[in-house]
């Protein structure tokens, strides 16, 4: 049961990193600013999330000694599958995102009670890194709408860039989860013709999957989108026998939409996450690729055993730390393989073979002392 100090507490920190996504909106960073706010939210989870609280006592780590986020350890990904990892009453949740998977897998669930950090931080860093220009841009969106997909992250954000960018007229191709190849042709085709730019965002796998029916169709299934269009790619093999390598992808999406490979653009994003990562190909043109974190998000990798931070170029397994979690935890340990380039990350892809021993370890600890 959440007491009025705790509730007090929650709604503070939520004040404070609803400023700090809105001050940071336009690209800029505050890395002392950041980190305080992620201490002083991590304090708090130790107390309100259960599970949080048992991983620092099995640690021996005291949250109030710690004097940065990083001295506390994160909470890797698969215990969302297991335990309910929220600092609000089950009563008050008002979204269910589940994470993607196959079959009678179990799933892992982010519980939110509010909605309107995860909009904010969605909002901020898709207005900085995919749709930097003011005009409104037509959308064709190969995923379920939400309506059809109301636990689904994904769904639940590409309604809200409809919403947010779109024109008014966004074509959803997937209507129940199949892709209607023929509305995907019409929609292009109608844009291709009247001269109108589109953002086509989808999953990797609608993609591959939309190329294997458009390929069929023959030479008249090619398209040259307008000047200005572009293409948002995600996550999405979860469950799935063919995977193409990144290259190839943008290669593919290039020659199959007529859309330069500078402007398809990689999304990071995770159901346990409030916040997303893209990669810079539309805010440094001609740079190599790398994801740019937002500046209310820490992304660190780090040792698959130790969870330590590794030397700055080393390959570890990626750490994110965002303040829009303030209703769970904000710190999250994925298995995603990962590099610091500049003031950017490279994810090289998932940790090979089982869950990386540090995470495997923290899962135990954590449930150890679960409620059956």
């Amino acid at each position: 049961m959440e007491t009025g100090d705790a509730r007090a507490r929650r709604e503070a920190l939520t004040r404070r990193a609803a400023a700090l996504i809105e001050r940071l909106a336009d690209g800029g960073r505050d890395e002392a600013a950041r980190d305080a706010l992620l201490l002083d939210l991590l304090r708090f989870q130790v107390d309100a999330v259960p599970a949080y609280g048992r991983l620092l006592s099995a640690r021996g780590v005291r949250a109030e000694e710690a004097v940065a986020p990083q001295a506390l350890p994160a909470l890797p990904t698969d215990i969302f599958r297991h335990v309910r990892i929220a600092s609000h009453p089950e009563a008050e949740d008002v979204r269910r995102f589940e994470t993607s998977g196959t079959t009678g897998a179990l799933r892992g669930v982010h519980p939110l009670s509010d909605l309107s950090l995860y909009d904010r931080a969605a909002r901020a860093a898709a207005r900085h890194a995919l749709f930097p220009e003011p005009e409104r841009t037509r959308l064709v969106v190969l995923a379920p709408h939400e309506q059809e997909a109301p636990a689904s992250s994904l769904s639940y954000m590409l309604s809200r860039f409809a919403e947010w960018f779109g024109d008014g007229d966004a074509r959803w191709v997937m209507p129940g989860g199949t892709l209607d190849l023929d509305a995907l042709a019409g929609a292009l085709s109608e844009a291709e013709h009247g001269g109108v730019p589109v953002a086509l965002l989808g999953t990797s796998f609608a993609f591959v999957h939309a190329e294997e029916g458009l390929s069929r169709r023959g030479a008249d299934a090619s398209f040259r989108l307008p000047e200005g269009s572009r293409i948002m790619q995600t996550g999405g093999y979860k469950g799935r026998s063919r995977e193409i390598a990144p290259a190839e992808m943008r290669r593919l999406l290039s020659t199959r939409y007529g859309v330069p490979e500078g402007r398809v653009v990689a999304e990071y994003g995770m159901t346990e996450l409030s916040s997303q990562m893209y990669e810079t190909t539309l805010l440094a043109p001609g740079e190599p690729r790398r994801l740019w974190v937002p500046g209310w998000v820490r992304a660190v990798p780090v040792h698959p055993e130790s969870l330590a931070p590794v030397a700055p170029g080393e390959v570890g397994i990626l750490r994110i730390d965002d303040v829009a979690n303030v209703g769970s935890v904000c710190a999250v340990q994925t298995a995603d393989l990962a590099r610091v380039e500049g003031q950017g990350v490279v994810v090289l892809g998932r940790a090979p073979g089982t869950t990386p021993r540090g995470c495997s370890l923290a899962v135990d600890a954590i449930l150890e002392g679960a409620e059956p």
